[in-house]
């Protein structure tokens, strides 16, 4: 699903990514950990097709992102990914239904019925016509883990998508997307500074000083 090749990247004389390599199969998950500025969100950025790396290599479900322009990647990433942040980046003037259903429209694969069951599954129902002000922080994330999920990608990326709820928020959340990634056989990137909650995936990758250490 996943191939990344000797990847680098700098931000003018500061070297981020110094050679990075990995790969990740269908229906499996992969923690990225690390100290903060170790490069992991700025991995998880390339290979969602947000930024273009120096040099190397990014292969999604066999297509080579690196070789697109901005308008490719975008729409590789349209059509390829599901993205979770820490900021849960709701639409405030959508509903909590509408949030759900933009990446799906977006990628022309909205499915009212698999949405509503999304929607059951992350215990959202009832809340379908209230806006993101409404939500507590928990009940934002499960709105952004849907819109991510409800377009069914086959790669789902997510940076420190539980640092700001609770442990026993996270710990719900956690639970809940990766029962879903499994159920829809995709592929994880999970970022975190959580080793306990990196434990939880199949696999662990330590970035430290922009390398797989």
């Amino acid at each position: 699903m996943l191939r990344v090749d000797d990847l680098h990247k700098s931000y003018g004389a500061l070297s981020i990514l110094n050679g990075v390599s990995l790969t990740l199969e269908p229906g499996r998950s992969l923690a990225l950990v690390g100290e903060s500025g170790s490069g992991k969100s700025t991995l998880l950025h390339l290979i969602a097709g947000l930024d273009a790396p120096d040099s190397g290599r990014i292969s999604l479900n066999g297509a080579e992102i690196t070789a697109l322009d901005d308008a490719g990647r975008a729409a590789a990433r349209r059509d390829l990914v599901g993205l979770v942040f820490q900021q849960f980046n709701l639409v405030q003037s959508l509903t909590v239904a509408q949030n759900i259903a933009l990446q799906a429209r977006l990628a022309g694969r909205h499915d009212p019925r698999a949405a509503a069951e999304l929607t059951a599954r992350l215990g959202l129902d009832g809340l379908e016509a209230r806006y993101p002000e409404e939500l507590s922080g928990g009940q934002q994330q499960r709105v952004a883990i849907a819109r991510a999920l409800a377009a069914r990608p086959p790669l789902l990326l997510a940076d420190e998508p539980t640092g700001n709820l609770d442990e026993a928020t996270a710990d719900r959340v956690l639970d809940l997307t990766l029962e879903l990634v499994r159920d829809l056989g995709m592929a994880l990137v999970l970022v975190t500074h959580s080793p306990r909650l990196a434990a939880r995936l199949d696999r662990v990758l330590t970035l430290s000083g922009g390398r797989i250490a």
